[in-house]
Parts: C-alpha cells; structure tokens; sequence
C-alpha cells in the first residue's frame, strides 16, 4: 500500500464542508485519523461534520492550523486564505485535494474510478446506488449528492471505492484505478488542454492506469481512439453496437417516464433494466454501472434492483417544484453535448412546452463553443440567458451573453453594460429580470429548467418561489 500519509497525526481541512472535501474527511475520519476543519459558511454538511465529532471553526484564521501537521485544501482555495498562507509560512506540509483523493484511491483493492467529459456524476451515483441497494459497505466520491448515501460520500468497512474522476487539469491522473470506466470525451476545458489530440492523450494515461480492467463506451469514436494504444489490462466496452461486450437494446419509453431497455452480456440476454432517470443519454450511463458492478462481483438482478431504486443525483433534472401545472427543475448540465441531451430527454416527456433557462459558464467555454451552445439550446420551444458566469476565469476575449442570444431566435436576454464589470449586485439583478420574464410567459403543463454549472439552481428556486406567489403557493 503506497500510504503518503504516514506518521500523520493531525489534519486539517480547508473548507472541509465543500462537496469535494466532506466525503475524504469520512473516509479519513474512518480510518482513525485526527480530523480538524474550517469553513465560512454554516451548511447542513457542516453539521455532518460535526456529527461525526470532528471539530469544525467557522472562518479561517491562521490559528486554525495550529497542531497540524498536513494541511488540505482544495484547489478553489486561494493561496492569500489565512490558512494556506499560514501553512505555507509555519513551513508544515501541506496537499491539495486532488493529491489526497489519489492516495485514498490506494487504499481499497476493487476502486472504480469513472471518468468522461459527460456522465460523471451521474454514473457514479447509480454504481454508488446499486451497490449501496446491495448491501455492500462501500466507499465512495462523488460529485453530486445520493440522498441514498446521505450526500456526496461515505466510509464503509469493503474493499470497495467508488471515485468520480474528473479530467480538469489533468485531476484524474492522481488516481489508482483497479476498474476504469471512461463514458465519453469530448471538447471540453479546453483552455488548458487546447486541443482534443492532448485531451484524447490525457485520457489514454487515465485508461492506462487501470491495475485490472477499462471499461469504455464501444460506440464513441473519440473513445475508441482514445484507448486503441492501451495494454496489460482486460478491456471492456459497453454500448449499443454489436459487438460490445455489454450491450443495450430495445430501449422504450413508457407512459410512466420510465426507460427500460434489454441488457445483454456478450451472446447472453440478462433481461430488462429501468431507468427513473430520463434520456437515453442515461441508457449507457446505467449500462456502465451494471457492468462496473459485475466487475465487483454483483449479478445482475442486483443492478436491476438497484436502478429502480435510484431517482437521480442532484442536480442532475432535479424537480424542484410543480406550481400550477408548472414544473420547475433543474440540471447542471453546461456543455452543449450534455444540454441537448437534457432537452431531448425534457422534449420526449409529456410537457406542453419546453422553457430553457442557462447560465452561461465562464468565457473560454461560451465563445469557443458558442454555435453548439445555440444549436443545442434551441431544441427547447424558449429559451432564456443569463449573464455568463466568469467562474475563475476573467472576460479577456470580450464574450458577451448577445452573442449567444443573437443566434437563438425570440430568445429572452437582457442586455448588459458592457464596460462594467460583473458583480454580485448585477448578477442578481440580472437573476430578478430573467425570473420574472419566465414566470409571466409560463403556463400550465410547461416545464422550466435551469441549466449550467454555475448557481443557476438558486434561479431555479426563485422562480419555483415566484410561481408559488403567482398561484397563492398551489403545489400540484
């Protein structure tokens, strides 16, 4: 076992109730380590922090850090916090997340690690769903919350570890994979990576990695190339084509918003799976978690099982509300690819209308992708933008939410003064303008959804709030 952390008596977390850092905080906890963290704000995952009986600080402060002797922090973390700086001065070791998430990913003999620009979260939650269905003590990392597993993580006592490996710089190379399951590349972050050949390369490493098996999407083509190189390891493909090893058939889609389609192994017929999840995009999603989990030892009556049980992860067409016929949801989908597939999902479902409202996210995306993003949006019956959401990124290119309205015919915008810069003050009343205009427009038997990974589900929530005015607070 490669265990970087030996000799560590004390650790301490920056910002230990963000998303990423709560499930490793578990795990570590589990694993008998003294656990101090800090963060800003109070959140219902602070609290399961404080539960497990780690002391939490709210605010960070140098003194925060005293004891310690490895300091985490996440890479949203800015080298000027009080604590990092602080670490960096008093000269006591410090790691960031990702290098930590990599270690852990050591510690557990059948850790399955899934990555693809699309999916993610999404797969790592049904793996995560059915195996928890199964009553396996499972580990996991995921970037979304199960409300099965409580939120984005837990410590269990199995040989089992289920990871979300996400490709942002390079993240997923920290990773030990005993399974690996890569879903799909596609052009995306593409501002550090700049071209798909290097993206293509990053996820060959990723696949290469893999100590026992790489499971891979049989039917796309950049995958494919991808992994063409990749040896020493037993290779898998999911998909719908022929000659996958893990096939899917017969998808259909019943008057329930149910999808269920037949699973096939090789020349053997498995029988039906059904999804509560909508889109066929979510076919091999669950395609590659049944197969993942017949690597860990489950048959397929299990998965079955597991799937009915799963009804998505947040953030993932997250309902959020019917008022007056009108459903509001919400979807962090922010890559064309991943909005099409939303909004065919949205559009194959029995909505009087489709009402897409985006947040644009940061500026390299928007204007580097900016025809798909109008091509892909434009399969709503309305669409509605927000101003674009820089993220950690500054508007250098001069790429404005017009240019994206422009191409999207009666599209709802509000124009900006561009000279400004973004604030919160504007981004908010930018939120107020664009959630009137859609509540005055909607109707019943309409469906509103909030798309982007930014916080454009705090709109999402405005509007249900707004409808609920509208209609005297008539849930239906």
């Amino acid at each position: 076992m490669n265990h970087q952390l030996e000799g560590k008596q004390h650790i301490h977390m920056i910002g230990i109730g963000g998303s990423g850092m709560y499930p490793l905080a578990q795990v570590l906890h589990a694993k008998g380590y003294h656990l101090t963290g800090s963060d800003n704000n109070e959140t219902d995952t602070l609290a399961a922090v404080r539960a497990l009986g780690i002391p939490v600080t709210l605010g960070q402060r140098a003194e925060n850090i005293e004891g310690a002797d490895l300091v985490v922090y996440s890479a949203a973390i800015a080298k000027t916090n009080p604590e990092r700086a602080a670490a960096e001065e008093s000269g006591v070791e410090m790691m960031e997340r990702s290098e930590l998430l990599g270690i852990v990913s050591r510690w557990y003999n059948d850790a399955v690690c899934i990555a693809g620009t699309h999916g993610k979260t999404t797969t790592s939650s049904m793996l995560a769903q059915i195996l928890f269905t199964a009553g396996i003590d499972l580990s996991a990392v995921i970037g979304g919350k199960l409300p099965a597993i409580g939120g984005s993580g837990r410590a269990g006592s199995s040989e089992v570890f289920v990871c979300e490996a996400c490709e942002y710089v390079d993240t997923f190379l920290r990773l030990s994979p005993d399974i690996a399951v890569i879903l799909n590349i596609d052009e995306d972050h593409m501002e550090y990576f700049k071209t798909l050949e290097n993206l293509k390369h990053s996820f060959t490493e990723f696949a290469q990695k893999a100590s026992r098996i790489l499971l891979y999407n049989g039917d796309d083509a950049n995958t494919i190339d991808a992994v063409k190189n990749v040896t020493g390891k037993q290779m898998i493909r999911f998909g719908t084509s022929a000659d996958c090893e893990w096939r899917a058939a017969d998808i259909a889609h019943t008057a329930e918003q149910t999808t269920t389609f037949t699973v096939w192994h090789e020349s053997e017929k498995l029988g039906t799976a059904t999804l509560r999840v909508p889109g066929e995009h979510n076919v091999l999603n669950a395609l590659s978690a049944i197969a993942a989990a017949h690597c860990v030892g489950l048959n397929f009556a299990q998965c079955q099982e597991g799937l009915l049980a799963f009804h998505g992860a947040k953030r993932r067409f997250d309902v959020h509300a019917n008022v007056g016929g009108i459903t509001v949801a919400d979807d962090y989908g922010h890559h064309p690819a991943e909005i099409a597939a939303t909004l065919k999902a949205a559009k194959a479902m029995p909505y009087r209308r489709v009402i897409a409202v985006h947040q644009p996210f940061t500026y390299s995306r928007t204007h580097r992708l900016l025809d798909d993003f109008a091509d892909a949006l434009q399969i709503a019956d309305v669409v509605a933008l927000t101003d674009i959401m820089g993220g950690r990124e500054e508007n250098t290119i001069d790429v404005y939410t017009r240019m994206l309205a422009e191409k999207i015919p009666d599209c709802i915008w509000f124009p900006q003064d561009e000279s400004i810069p973004w604030t919160d003050e504007r981004k908010y009343k930018n939120f107020d303008d664009v959630c009137e205009a859609v509540c005055k427009i909607a109707q019943a038997g309409d469906l509103i959804i909030t798309l982007g990974c930014g916080d454009v589900n705090k709109l999402s929530k405005q509007i249900a709030d707004a409808l609920r005015v509208r209609f005297g607070a008539q849930e239906t």
